[in-house]
């Protein structure tokens, strides 16, 4: 298993697509909060033919809340009244023989019932239908020293669920771990028992120093990591959002 510290950095400029455009949308007020883990913790919790992307000797947990906003088919314009909810995501980091990296979702809770069931069928990802609030609504261009709550609650008893309250520092100069926690240019997935990669490509995170002042999280212990909530997160960042694309996926 290749430690990315021997390789060379991800690039935060994003990729050209490898394949045709099929979908767009902006991601949001977006904190994320990261655990380290041993890679063979993770590894079986990866698709066939996947293997943990690994820094500096660890593999990583990311607990990711987020706005989503003006989700678009294609080149086409927002899917009025679907194109924007809020999501949180429990994802894992990986890499395949190709050489082709990304990431692996063990959950993902939306609030809009039609994108989880549509995402499941589409793209096999396991998205849940959830209750989710984010406060403020918006931090605007300039959010250096407010503090901003995410709260989840899984639809279903029991419903896992957290809350979590991150102060916005000021922007930063991206670390090289930074960027492999957040430039990261696809994602890995299972469909009827085959491999995907599906790319997707976004210009660099504009980045900011973060703390996480409240971690009340069960997201994680229900994806399969339990503990991780009961520790300080080793990395958190916080960004006011970039627009990405997607193309079509790629066999692996």
């Amino acid at each position: 298993m290749e430690d990315q510290t021997a390789r060379p950095e991800l690039d935060p400029q994003g990729p050209s697509l490898p394949t045709r455009q099929v979908m767009s949308q902006w991601w949001r007020d977006i904190a994320f909060l990261h655990w380290r883990v041993a890679p063979e913790v993770v590894a079986p919790m990866m698709p066939r033919g996947v293997h943990p992307d690994v820094y500096d000797g660890s593999s990583w947990v990311g607990l990711v809340p987020f706005r989503m906003v003006d989700a678009a088919l294609g080149r086409g314009r927002p899917i009025r009244g679907l194109g924007t909810f809020l999501e949180t995501n429990v994802r894992l980091y990986s890499t395949d023989d190709a050489g082709r990296r990304g990431v692996v979702f063990r959950s993902l809770d939306a609030d809009r019932l039609a994108v989880v069931a549509a995402a499941r069928l589409s793209l096999g990802v396991p998205y849940r239908w959830a209750r989710l609030w984010v406060d403020p609504v918006g931090l605007g261009p300039e959010p250096d020293g407010r503090t901003i709550t995410y709260r989840a609650r899984r639809r279903g008893r029991p419903g896992p669920g957290g809350r979590l309250e991150v102060e916005v520092g000021g922007e930063i100069e991206p670390t090289p771990l930074d960027h492999f926690l957040t430039a990261r240019f696809g994602l890995h997935t299972s469909v009827l028992g085959r491999t995907f990669w599906v790319p997707n490509s976004h210009g660099p995170w504009p980045l900011r120093a973060a703390r996480a002042t409240v971690v009340e999280d069960s997201l994680m212990a229900a994806a399969g990591l339990p503990g991780l909530a009961g520790s300080s997160p080793e990395s958190v960042l916080f960004s006011t959002g970039v627009r990405t694309v997607f193309g079509l996926p790629q066999r692996v």
